[in-house]
Order: C-alpha cells, then sequence, then structure tokens
C-alpha cells in the first residue's frame, strides 16, 4: 500500500500548547502501522473556519488520501469538528462512524455522544475521531481493516 495520511488535532489547550496531545500521535502511529505515510500534522483551535481551512488545505493542496482529525466530536460549545468536516465534504459516509459507534459502545454508554463523520472530499477521504487517546485508538480499532479498499475505491481502482 502505497498511501498518504495527515492526522488533525482539533484542541484549544493543545494548540495553546497547555495539554500534550496524546491522541493524534497514538493515531499517526496506528495508521503507519497499517502502511500509510503519514505527510502532516497539526494542532489547531477549535474554530470551524481553521479546522475548514486544514482540511481543504491537507485534501486539496497536499492530496492526501486519507484525513483523520481527533478532538471536536463531543456536546460543548466549542466541539465542531463534524460542522467543520460537513462543510468541506463533497459526499458523506454514513456508516464509517456507525462502525465506530458500535464497538465502541461495548466498551462504554458515553460512545453514543459522538457526533462524528466521515466522507470524502475529492480523492481524500476524511474521518472523524474523539479527542482522547484511548476513544481515538478503539474508533480507529473498528475501522482501520476498510481502510485499504476505501482507498482503492475513491482512487477508481477499484470494482
Amino acid at each position: 500500500m502505497d498511501y498518504t495520511a495527515a492526522v488533525i488535532t482539533a484542541s484549544d489547550l493543545g494548540s495553546q500548547g497547555k495539554r500534550i496531545d496524546t491522541s493524534g500521535p497514538a493515531v499517526c502511529k496506528m495508521i503507519e502501522d497499517a502502511g500509510f505515510h503519514v505527510i502532516h500534522t497539526a494542532i489547531i483551535p477549535d474554530e470551524q473556519a481553521e479546522i475548514q481551512k486544514m482540511l481543504i488545505y491537507c485534501a486539496d493542496e497536499l492530496h492526501a488520501n486519507l484525513i483523520l482529525t481527533t478532538g471536536g466530536t463531543g456536546l460543548s460549545p466549542r466541539d465542531v469538528t463534524p460542522e467543520a468536516t460537513l462543510a468541506v465534504l463533497d459526499r458523506e459516509i454514513r456508516a464509517i462512524p456507525v462502525a465506530m459507534w458500535v464497538e465502541s459502545l461495548k466498551v462504554t454508554p458515553r460512545a453514543m455522544l459522538s457526533r462524528a463523520v466521515a466522507g470524502t472530499r475529492g480523492t481524500s477521504l476524511i474521518i472523524n475521531l474523539p479527542g482522547s487517546e484511548k476513544a481515538a485508538k478503539e474508533n480507529l480499532s473498528a475501522i482501520i481493516g476498510v481502510l485499504e479498499h476505501a482507498m482503492h475505491m475513491i482512487a477508481a481502482e477499484g470494482h
């Protein structure tokens, strides 16, 4: 597999250096272990315009095949990652978050509070993951097995 990835952490405290981001590095390791080459990482504030700008940059300028976000998927007024993602998607893929919820609900009923979304922009697959390292890893584990096939399909290499 020769696909690229970008990992974006949305965190006010992380972007100010007041909290160490552990979810972003954990997600990077998981996707690198799955064969992706991480070409970009960023920690940005929970600002919808900034998240949208970063998603567009990663998709349209870097042409990252996979863009994963961590953080901003909950119920806090500052949690705007799903809205930012929906604003830049060409097509939504509803079953990816459903698969993550199904697996996460086996661990905690709080999983039902996630508002994660997924979809495509051009030839990039964008997926929202939770901000906690544990939850991000659990959610990514639920879908990591289909990512290579998704890359083939998006690149029109599939059926």
